[in-house]
Order: C-alpha cells, then structure tokens, then sequence
C-alpha cells in the first residue's frame, strides 16, 4: 500500500499525476495520490483540480502559503498508508517502470529509498540554464555514484520511505526556508537510517532562471550556516561545510571572507554569465565565511 505524495505551488501537475496514476493501476499496487496546492496562483490551483476526476486522488487546497516543508509534513499526516513516495511537483519519470522499481521496498522498516535525479538535453536553440548545468553536473548521478556518499545524494524530490521515519527527521519547527533538505539529511544520518539509492530516476523540468537559482544558493548557504555549521559530524555529508570547517580550524575564515569580498563581483559574473559551478562553489564559501 502506497502513499504518493506532492506539494505543488504555481505549477501545473495534471501530467505528473495522470502518468503516476496510469502506472499504479497498471502495477496493481493498492494507492493514493494526495496533492497539496499551497496556495497557487488562480489559474494553476483551477488545472489541478483536473486531478479530482481520478480515482484515488486527493487534492488539499491552502488558503495561506505554508512552504514545502510544512506541506509534506501535513501531507505525511493525512497519508492513509505506511509508505510514503514523495515527488516534487515539476518532475515526471523517466518511464514507465517507475512505480513498479519501488513496489520492492513497500513496508521495508528503517530505510529511505532514493530513485535520483535524470535531465533532459538542453534545448538547441536555447542557452542552457545555470540550474541545468548544476543537475546535470551535480544532481544527475547512478546509483552506484550516489551510493557512495549516501547521505550526501538525498534529493528530496524523488524518494520513499516510511511514514514513521519521515514525521521523525522532518524539519520540526514552522519555519519557510529553502534548503532544508540538508536538515533531513542530517538527521537521518545521525539516526543511522539506511539509505538505498537506485536507478529510479525522474525528469527535473521546472528550471529557474539564473538569478533565482543563484539567490535560492544563498538562501540555503545561509540555511546551513544557521542550523548546521556547528553539528557534530555535517563536514560527512556536506562539502562546503567541511571546507568551512576546515578554514576555521586553520584560523582561515577571515581571511577567506576578505578574498571574497574583494573577488565578489568576477565571481557572479563568472557565475551567471558563463554558469561555472567551480566559481558557485568558491563563491557560496567565501560567502558563508562573511555570515556571522
């Protein structure tokens, strides 16, 4: 029995769910599709409720913008089942084997099961977005890639698990930030839950623009500074903060910070004009080292 669940906010998910729901019928699996709308524009929150006509399907409707983290915890709560397959709501799977690749972990205790991330080819007449050139460089990895550093690979948008191991490392307090995913990963790792990461992947379509991207980076950047700079054992599972704690072991955060300042303005320009992710990385250290 399965629990598929999504927030979505501005965004149409009519596709995403029609493709889920044609693959649970087919697969034979006893299901639910439950669809939190945040709070969407008048236009997208009238195309979700396309999905009302399909059987097994649910759609909350929010009145007041909660932010993702609150949404899937309330969608955890209102799953009827014990397995949990949560989606971002820009995705669509790869194929159509999708669902049935997780029937085998349905039930499984103690165990999160991570499919993975896959990017379509950029468009030929387009410049490729920042964000694509970070998936596909960061984000768009095997099994077996991910597998080595299991608690460093979660990507929310696509994983299963159960609803007891969800509602226990969720991010707890009513707080709207992005990138606290790294929370989740955290918590999970310092719990010792297993991670078991497969080819499963989805489609990542929903792409910002360069300076929304860029932005979210500092966002999270800041995120991870104020909840997680100062854990015991995050350098294991997160790169920038084990450069930043090396820096600051070797009384080299000042010193970075003032490099930083000085380099800022070639950085995001490197950044955003030419998409290096090398320079994203210098930059999102040098400005976690300005953050007090």
């Amino acid at each position: 029995m399965l629990s598929i669940l999504i927030p979505v906010y501005n965004y149409n998910i009519t596709a995403l769910v029609k493709a889920l729901h044609s693959q649970c019928l087919q697969s034979g699996v006893v299901f639910e599709i439950i669809v939190a709308d945040d709070a969407s524009a008048p236009e997208f929150s009238i195309t979700n409720k396309e999905i009302l006509q399909l059987q097994h399907c649910r759609l909350i409707q929010h009145t007041a913008n909660m932010g993702r983290t609150l949404t899937r915890k309330q969608l955890a709560n209102e799953a009827l089942y014990g397995t949990l397959l949560f989606l971002d709501a820009d995705v669509l799977p790869a194929d159509d084997n999708f669902i049935n690749r997780y029937l085998p972990f349905i039930g499984k205790k103690n165990e999160l099961v991570v499919g993975g991330y896959a990017y379509l080819p950029a468009p030929g007449n387009s410049k490729p977005l920042l964000r694509w050139h970070y998936g596909i460089s960061r984000e768009q990895k095997t099994a077996t890639e991910r597998n080595q550093h299991p608690y460093g690979s979660i990507f929310s948008g696509n994983f299963l698990t159960q609803k007891a191991v969800f509602l226990e490392h969720n991010y707890p307090y009513n707080h709207n930030f992005y990138g606290l995913d790294m929370y989740f990963s955290y918590s999970l790792y310092k719990s010792t839950v297993d991670i078991v990461h497969i080819d499963n992947p989805i489609y990542h379509l929903g792409l910002e623009s360069d300076t929304v991207f860029f932005n979210k980076c500092l966002e999270s950047v800041r995120v991870r500074k104020d909840l997680l700079a100062d854990k015991e054992g995050i350098e294991d599972i997160n790169s920038l903060l084990r450069h930043y704690k090396k820096l600051k072991k070797l009384n080299l955060d000042k010193a970075a910070a003032l490099a930083f300042k000085i380099t800022e303005p070639v950085l995001k320009k490197l950044i955003l004009n030419n998409h290096n992710l090398f320079c994203l990385d210098l930059y999102r250290l040098g400005y976690l080292c300005t953050l007090k």
